[in-house]
């Protein structure tokens, strides 16, 4: 028989991470992709990625809500930031890596 489950994770302290991680996207230095000439209507990004172990609570219920539980999990997450011409980088995409 097939139990259908909501599975949901919470990272702790949300907005210390994604801070942490777009301080740890920022290059010391410029490759100039943001200044290319693009087509109307297209934005030149750049972008970089680094990786950062992140803390949380992963939940786990049934849909009949008989059953319900919470696991703290501690993982390491790729994210990916973008940067416009004068922009700061911004935290855009995140996956986990187990």
């Amino acid at each position: 028989m097939k139990h259908l489950l909501h599975i949901s994770a919470a990272f702790d302290q949300p907005e210390l991470v994604q801070n942490l991680v777009e301080r740890l996207a920022y290059r010391r230095y410029d490759a100039g992709y943001d200044k290319e000439i693009m087509p109307p209507g297209c934005k030149a990004l750049e972008t970089s990625s680094t990786e950062a172990f992140v803390s949380g609570t992963m939940g786990i219920e049934s849909l009949n809500k008989l059953e319900h539980y919470n696991m703290p999990f501690i993982t390491c997450f790729m994210f990916t930031c973008i940067k416009g011409k004068e922009e700061p980088y911004q935290l855009i995409w995140s996956c986990s890596l187990n």
